[in-house]
């Protein structure tokens, strides 16, 4: 879990401002302040950051859990790149006729234009941070 924390904090430090649309300066975000979401399979997520870089790449950050034995999200694909960075738990990450297992401190990178979809496949829940990179990524 440390690993995860201090992953999730150095992508935070650097991308800028929570919510905002210029990530111009840099700040730590409080994970409480941020907007939590429930799902009805007893998962549940936090969106941390939606904003633009100072590069001019739009950047969301949100972290999600899976509660062990339940139904992930469909199969989707992205217009987007994004880094799943696992914090607790084991995910596979099935894409392109794959699945590959990623645990504790693992990254998994999404290219844009990939069909995927990760499942909890380990015992108790899996927590995980997504980093979404540019694409259909859009500011509020």
């Amino acid at each position: 879990m440390k690993i995860y924390a201090a992953a999730l904090l150095a992508l935070i430090s650097v991308t800028g401002n929570a919510m905002a649309d210029d990530l111009s300066q840099s700040k730590v975000f409080h994970r409480d302040d941020a907007p939590a979401r429930a799902f009805a399979n007893g998962g549940g997520a936090r969106d941390l950051i939606l904003g633009v870089l100072k590069s001019g790449e739009a950047v969301k950050v949100h972290e999600s859990m899976q509660p062990e034995g339940a139904e992930p999200n469909p199969s989707h694909v992205i217009a987007h790149s994004e880094f799943i960075i696992v914090g607790e738990g084991t995910l596979a990450f099935i894409h392109d006729g794959v699945t590959e297992t990623a645990g504790p401190g693992d990254v998994i990178y999404v290219a844009q234009g990939t069909d995927h979809q990760v499942r909890n496949v380990g015992k108790g829940p899996v927590r995980y941070a997504i980093v979404s990179i540019g694409g259909d990524i859009k500011p509020k």
